[in-house]
Formats: structure tokens, C-alpha cells, sequence
């Protein structure tokens, strides 16, 4: 049986930097955006299991402020994605 791997230009594999905390919660630090460009998380204000409708998949979302801005970070089967973002 063929596996076809879904490809959407709105989602973006990134590099991130997380630590398990003593209750066992995964809490993301930062992210390496796909130019190699490291961000450090503020802080996580939310996280819940949704879906990322402009990126597709479903997983813990992360709600991360960075720079004073609100962002999306996906935990999916074992990954880290965000949403690219799009103007307009």
C-alpha cells in the first residue's frame, strides 16, 4: 500500500526547544523558523487540542506570546508545526 504524505505551503516544520516540567507537561521555550532564525517564547498562555485549519492536522496547540505577539505552535504525532503566514 502506497503512504502519501499531505503537503500544505502553509505549514511550516520548525525546530523547537521545550522541557518537561515535574507535573510531566511539555512546554515549548522557542522555535527555529525554517530561515534558521531562533525566537524565544515569552510565555504559553493556552494549551488545548485543536485543529490548524489554515495548516491542516490536529494536535495540542500551543498559544505562545513572542515579541508581544500571539502565535500558534502544533504538537503533532511527534512533531512541532506552525501556520506560514499569508498576506492579504
Amino acid at each position: 500500500m502506497k503512504e502519501y504524505q499531505y503537503n500544505n505551503p502553509n505549514k511550516v516544520y520548525v525546530t523547537v526547544e521545550a522541557v518537561f516540567k515535574p507535573d510531566g507537561r511539555l512546554m515549548p521555550t522557542a522555535f527555529i523558523w525554517e530561515n534558521g532564525r531562533r525566537y524565544e517564547i515569552d510565555r504559553v498562555t493556552d494549551v488545548c487540542r485543536a485543529a490548524s485549519l489554515k495548516a491542516g492536522g490536529v494536535g495540542m496547540r500551543y498559544t505562545c506570546m513572542v515579541r508581544n505577539h500571539q502565535t500558534y505552535l502544533f504538537y503533532e504525532d511527534g512533531r512541532w508545526f506552525m501556520e506560514r503566514r499569508t498576506l492579504g
